[in-house]
């Protein structure tokens, strides 16, 4: 593929700073709409994602190609004075910084907003931690996990019968990521009014917060706590899992009482509509457990192939439950390519999810899976910062690249 950047943010320029995933999934939103993101690694050692995530061959991470796609690597000791003084030079024409490191750590490094601020009025800074850089838990480690547990997530995850599950991905720190690069592009807008850059706090349990919907509010208003249902909403129904005549499981969702009208005519029980129990969205919620097996008694005499055409026909939403191979042999997912292959050094061509959302005139892209430790040392070092090959050989002698 193409090193070329495309999209609406070609014209930005990137410092990553983090690690993990909190931060670095920001620059990758970022970098997959054009920005240059120029990812800060530390010399031998590196973002501990080029070693996470299942399977590697070659001792090479699958999870590393996609969350470092379309971004520079360099290495640099951020904890040295001419580490820090080398970004600074960057700082001078950067607009984003983004780091996930514990509040202060930054200050210490001499790094602070109001440091590199001076250096460069127009900058963003984008700090993503677990419990924001006030407050009384500012100061303490917090993974995407914890972040989880205390907006709320956790509590409602799950089979009531066991403990608070989790998902099977690290949702709390996308969702931090996601609010961070929201909040980037919302400075980047107003920067364009003010001439001036801002601080941009994303916190993960005010990012998992932000998703609960009126649960505070429910609470707060009617004492209603909401618990943990499996694969249900309360009061939301039809939508559940259904098992189907050859023993497999399709999600239906009518809740609507339009569409529930539609799904009563396709069971050939037109009736269901109109009965007091099942006409209204409140009724079919005080009557879910009735309701559902009802519909699973008929699910169960309807071949899975013959249930997906007659709801689809009848404009009643349903699905399967993907795996990953499903996602690889769907033809809607081919024909929109939501996924895409990328050329890598080891591995050869690999699938990965494209970019989203969809833009119809500056569309982003991706160009090429996480680069090499360092790989762009060079580019950034020579030809940004003017470096000569002997001082950078020097730089990188003494470990500080």
């Amino acid at each position: 593929m193409s090193d070329e950047r495309q999209g609406p943010l070609t014209d930005l320029r990137v410092i990553e700073m983090g690690q993990l995933l909190a931060g670095p999934f920001c620059g990758q939103l970022l970098g997959d709409f054009g920005a240059e993101v120029i990812k800060c690694e530390q010399p031998g050692v590196g973002d501990p994602m080029r070693q996470w995530g299942q399977e590697k061959p070659h001792g090479k991470s699958l999870w590393w190609p996609v969350v470092a796609r379309n971004k520079k690597s360099i290495t640099i000791n951020l904890r040295t004075p001419e580490g820090q003084e080398m970004v600074k030079e960057l700082i001078k024409d950067t607009d984003i910084l983004i780091e996930n490191f514990r509040p202060g750590t930054m200050e210490r490094w001499g790094m602070g907003y109001e440091d590199l601020a001076a250096i460069n009025p127009r900058l963003i800074m984008v700090r993503v931690t677990g419990f924001g850089q006030t407050g009384p838990y500012s100061k303490r480690a917090g993974y995407g996990a914890i972040g989880e547990a205390m907006g709320g997530l956790r509590y409602v995850v799950g089979d009531p019968s066991n403990q608070p599950s989790r998902m099977g991905i690290s949702i709390g720190d996308e969702l931090a990521a996601v609010h961070a690069c929201m909040g980037a592009l919302m400075a980047v807008h107003a920067r364009e009014r003010t001439g001036r850059g801002q601080v941009v706090d994303s916190a993960i349990y005010e990012s998992v917060l932000n998703m609960m919907e009126s649960l505070v509010t429910e609470y707060d208003v009617a004492g209603y706590v909401r618990e943990r249902t499996g694969a249900i909403l309360p009061n939301v129904s039809p939508s559940n899992v259904f098992d189907t005549k050859d023993g497999k499981l399709l999600l239906i969702a009518a809740n609507q009482d339009t569409v529930f009208k539609r799904l009563a005519e396709s069971m050939g029980r037109p009736e269901l509509a109109t009965d007091e129990r099942y006409a209204t969205h409140s009724a079919r919620g005080k009557h879910m457990v009735e309701l559902d097996n009802l519909i699973n008694d008929w699910t169960k005499t309807v071949p899975l192939d013959d249930l997906q055409n007659l709801l689809n026909d009848n404009g009643v939403p349903c699905g399967l439950i993907y795996k990953a191979q499903d996602m690889i042999d769907d033809p809607h997912f081919k024909a929109r390519e939501a996924l895409v292959d990328v050329k890598h050094p080891d591995f050869g061509m690999m699938k990965m999810q494209n970019v989203a959302p969809r833009l119809s005139d500056t569309p982003g892209k991706v160009r090429h899976v996480g680069p090499e430790l360092g790989q762009h040392n060079d580019y950034v070092y020579g030809d940004l910062l003017g470096l000569n090959a002997e001082k950078r050989a020097d730089l990188k002698a003494k470990g500080i690249i």
